[in-house]
């Protein structure tokens, strides 16, 4: 997408925030605890049947788990009005940073084969940081050569409860799960036909959602078997920024630029950056700007108009007013359209109680689109014969001519469509093989696949229509159909290239790899919007096709079980589980022969890719209960992990957990988890093929980006700079429209088979209240600690170029991928691959509560709540590198407190939810930024404001079997701030739902 001129990322005290966050509040109940009832007591736990929970393979009661687990149930994932589970998610305090469908559509989207997708990310360490499981195991990745998973493909319907937990999950499920687990608990043993359907709408009549969800099942053979079958359909409509145009103060049609009163930073005490609007892309226009007497200033439109420039923005590559294109209108959809399909099979059948078969299929489809920007042209040289060009100007030309700039929304928009198609079966077996002794056994295969489209000029037939000259005979052509000559292949007023010579005996172009035959060629005309002829169009433009697999095979084995029958503790028998697993995971990536060769002018080259590994890996956990039922010594056990793993592309690895549980009282109860996990690096961090790829790159050696870095940018830069020759103090890449600032430089991406494993150091340490004098009250609060060291990191291209001047010394791995124009100083090239250089820390405090309570004859009360304080969110880039303090910054979603709250009422058969989403201000420039300009922008815009979002469910139950629900998501309309287009809320705005759910019998 094109540049903005700077790509910045986007205090409340602790006692007084967490009153807010009181009343912010968040939805989980506890894992422990049942939402609907108070958690059994210890005594009833033990009496009745224990439960495997996530976190764990070993059953224990439910609320003596050692490790802090938010829970999601049914009822309240339905109370939100979400069919889109991750949106639900992404509420939460420890996954605000997850990458929903907005981040994946218009000019956000990274590439057509991620357009719509929806990825986990657990306290803001990356979605390949997530371990992502469906009833405990692993799932299929979404995403070609990651981990991530992509949430779309997972059942709404059928969820039973989400289980979110931090840290001490990798030596129970193995590698990736170094921030966390997010675990889908899925319904079994459903019995009837139930129904839901539900559509939604703004209440300004667009972004619509349709769904509905059909689910039935049966019991046979008294109860010793089940088959259930669920059909989901899901339907959003595309939703654009055009349709948010005169939405208040945001954007896209405010945006922040240079102080016109202070452009290049010379007064301290004058802010550099405020908003503005009605900008303009300087010397471009949806029908042309064209230089006729290359002064490099355009002089008229493609339509034969004098061109008006309006009032340049200094420092910025915009104007106010005049014929060049709104910048508001260029960067399409905030979501996409999408639509899904899931189906699911499950089935199990008890033939004794030492075994039980079960088994279980899903297929999900889903295709999802999103338009972006046109495609455009900066600085291209048109010849003085065009047939055109003299057709438009006559006299005027009187030699040669520059299209300084066109935005060829008359091409069509720019369309991205991604068709994803995942398949997923697991089969097994458990059952008893002795006293206090279970045994599972299962085989997981899943794959995903992805078709991704979209639309792109082919290089050579491009230029080759766009010359276009008289055919002698009163009609135009292109040059290329006139044998005899030597054509020229138009790049940009930098560089040409020859086609070649027609070779009247071959009836070829010696010389030149053209992709169409003589005479072929059919002319374009790019003289003024609507000009071009649709013919002109099919012959320049091609479908671009890609494809993408990801198989996935796991077979895992496992014995739990405890010591009753021949050994006891005195808080009673050892619990334990040992296991073995193989997992195997291979990705292939086929680019279209357009894009394998490098003929795509508007997308970059890519060679078809593949890589794979296995591993193979033996676990084990204990919980000894070392007292129980004692004075002082309600419960008192310690516990741990371990799993050794080899990795066919790292060698060995280890990881373990130890913890404990302790119990003075029923009432309270102390906790905490020390652990070392890993992740192994995936198969697209390993073995992704180097692959062109187009990007801007806002210089930070720039004179208006100089001082915003850490303490050593500014001599870092200086060396550079004064190394060729250049002046720093005079260096304005933003001043100068065909800068890698404003134009896309190709650069490339690739993987590096040299990685290691990454490791990670995590504790939590928490007390869990239960207090007998308030019934229904049940309260925990935790702290969680997690360290990554030697981690993989992956920069983009304008991270690239801020990393390398932002270390001590320029003798860096960053500085290393990055080259300048000897000439210009400008970046010409770059390679962006991972290593293992970075660390990345982060701590903070999770309060979790929930309450419920029926006041005699005034119905039922349950409140849910859980907040986060974030003390701490940093990432060294290299050993001895400053410290990049993320927290508070916007951009990457991490503000230092943040929460949601429900609050339910029952009463008879109706049903009211009051929920509110609250995050807490963040700043609108990162800290770097702001510490090393502190006039970046004024005082009112330096945060952006605090996130309140209200919603509000209305449900009846008509009778047993039928239910009607009604709600509104952002209650009172609040709107994105300015400047910005879809933070700290959606700019939907208030979006009105209604819905049904059926049970038929």
């Amino acid at each position: 997408m094109r540049s903005l001129l700077s790509s910045r990322k986007a205090g409340y005290r602790l006692a007084a925030s967490f009153t807010a966050i009181a009343l912010a509040g968040a939805a989980p109940a506890f894992a422990q605890d049942a939402p609907q009832e108070e958690a059994p007591a210890a005594d009833e736990a033990s009496s009745g049947e224990t439960v495997v929970i996530t976190g764990s393979r070993i059953q224990r009661p439910e609320f003596a788990t050692p490790n802090p687990i938010q829970a999601f149930d049914a009822e309240t994932i339905e109370q939100s009005g979400e069919t889109n589970i991750t949106q639900f998610l992404a509420d939460s305090p420890a996954l605000l940073g997850s990458s929903l469908s907005s981040d994946n559509a218009g000019s956000n989207a990274g590439g057509a084969s991620t357009v719509g997708g929806n990825y986990l990310d657990l306290r803001n360490l990356g979605t390949n940081r997530t371990l992502v499981l469906v009833d405990g195991r692993r799932h299929v990745a979404g995403i070609p050569g990651s981990a991530a998973v992509d949430i779309n493909s997972i059942p709404l319907d059928l969820i039973q409860r989400v289980d979110v937990l931090t840290g001490g999950a990798s030596a129970v499920y193995g590698a990736d799960g170094v921030s966390g687990v997010v675990n889908f608990i899925m319904k079994r043993d459903f019995e009837g036909l139930r129904l839901r359907g539900q559509a939604g709408i703004s209440e300004r009549g667009d972004a619509g959602n349709r769904y509905i969800g059909v689910t039935a099942g049966k019991n046979f053979a008294g109860g010793r078997g089940n088959v259930t079958l669920s059909y989901e359909y899901s339907k959003d409509d595309r939703f654009s920024q055009l349709q948010r145009l005169n939405y208040g103060r945001t954007g896209p049609t405010w945006r922040f630029v240079a102080n016109q009163d202070d452009p290049f930073d010379a007064d301290p005490n004058t802010p550099d950056y405020l908003p503005l609007r009605d900008l303009r892309w300087a010397d471009t226009s949806p029908g042309g700007a064209f230089d006729l007497d290359y002064d490099f200033a355009p002089d008229f439109t493609g339509e034969g108009k004098v061109y008006d420039p309006g009032t340049y923005v200094r420092n910025e590559p915009f104007t106010i007013g005049g014929d060049s294109t709104l910048q508001e209108i260029y960067f399409g959809d905030t979501n996409p359209e999408s639509e899904r399909h899931v189906a699911n099979l499950l089935t199990s059948f008890e033939v004794s109680p030492a075994l039980r078969l079960f088994a279980e299929g899903k297929y999900a489809r889903s295709k999802a689109s999103t338009l972006s920007q046109p495609v455009y042209d900066l600085y291209v040289q048109i010849y003085g014969d065009n047939y055109y060009l003299n057709q438009r100007f006559g006299s005027a030309v009187v030699g040669d001519a520059l299209l300084l700039g066109r935005d060829h929304f008359d091409f069509g928009v720019r369309r991205a469509k991604a068709d994803r198609e995942t398949i997923r079966t697991v089969v097994g077996a458990d059952g008893e093989i002795g006293s206090n002794l279970n045994y599972e056994f299962s085989y997981t295969f899943g794959q995903t696949k992805t078709e991704a489209f979209s639309q792109s000029r082919v290089r050579d037939r491009y230029y080759a229509a766009i010359d276009a000259v008289s055919d002698g005979a009163g009609g135009v052509t292109c040059r290329i159909n006139r044998p005899g000559e030597t054509l020229i292949k138009n790049f940009g007023y930098i560089a040409t290239q020859q086609y070649g010579t027609f070779n009247p005996v071959t009836g070829n172009y010696e010389g030149a790899a053209a992709t169409f035959s003589p005479g072929e060629c059919v002319p374009l005309n790019i003289f003024g919007a609507g000009s071009p002829s649709q013919e002109a169009l099919d012959f320049v433009f091609v479908d671009d096709m890609e494809r993408v697999s990801i198989r996935q095979h796991v077979v895992s084995g496992s014995i739990r079980g405890n010591t009753e029958s021949f050994f006891k503790l005195p808080g009673g028998p050892v619990a334990f589980a040992v296991g073995a697993e193989y997992r195997s995971e291979s990705t292939r990536f086929d680019p279209s022969e357009w894009t394998e060769a490098g003929l795509l002018l508007d997308s970059s080259q890519a060679f078809p890719d593949s890589g794979k590994f296995d591993v193979k890996e033996v676990f084990g956990e204990i919980d000894l209960p070392i007292l129980r039922d004692l004075p002082f010594a309600h419960i008192l056990s310690i516990g741990g992990a371990v799993r050794f793993s080899d990795y066919s592309t790292i060698g060995n690895t280890t990881t373990w957990s130890i913890n404990g549980v302790y119990s003075p009282i029923r009432d309270i109860t102390f906790r905490g988890t020390l652990g070392q996990a890993v992740r192994a690096p995936n198969l697209g961090e390993l073995f992704n093929a180097p692959s062109g790829t187009y990007q801007f790159i806002p210089d930070p050696c720039g004179i208006d980006r100089i001082t915003d870095g850490t303490a050593t940018r500014q001599a870092n830069c200086t060396a550079i700079l004064s190394g060729l020759g250049i002046d720093p103090t005079t260096f304005d890449p933003a001043g100068d429209a065909i800068s890698p600032e404003n134009t896309s430089l190709l650069g490339r991406a690739g993987g590096n088979r040299e990685l290691q494993e990454e490791s990670a150091r995590t504790w939590t340490a928490g007390v869990v209240l239960r207090p007998r004098f308030i019934p229904g009250l049940q309260l925990a609060v935790d702290w969680y600690d997690i360290s990554i060291r030697q981690a993989i990191n992956t920069p983009s291209a304008q991270e690239l170029a801020e990393l390398c001047v932002d270390q001590p010394t320029i003798d860096n791995v960053y500085c290393a991928n990055l080259s300048r124009d000897p000439t210009t100083g400008y970046i010409s090239n770059f390679l962006v691959q991972p290593a293992n250089v970075a660390s990345f820390d982060t701590e903070g405090l999770d309060v979790v509560l929930n309450y419920r309570v029926t006041p005699g004859s005034f119905g039922t009360f349950n409140l849910r709540m859980a907040a986060n304080y974030l003390h701490k969110l940093e990432f060294i880039p290299t050993p001895g590198a400053e410290v990049d303090d993320d927290r508070l910054e916007s951009a990457v979603r991490a503000p230092e407190f943040s929460g949601t709250a429900d609050l339910t009422w029952i009463y008879d058969n109706i049903s009211l939810n009051y929920g509110i989403n609250y995050f807490s201000k963040t700043l609108r420039y990162s800290r770097e930024q702001v510490e090393a300009d502190p006039d970046i922008t004024s005082a009112e815009y330096m945060y952006i404001k605090p996130r309140w979002e209200h919603e509000l469910q209305l449900s009846v139950n008509v009778n047993d079997n039928f239910t009607f629900y009604a709600g509104a998501n952002n209650l009172f309309d609040s709107k994105p701030d300015v400047g910005m287009t879809n933070y700290p809320v959606s700019s939907v705005g208030r979006y009105l739902y209604a819905g049904f759910k059926a049970k038929v019998f």
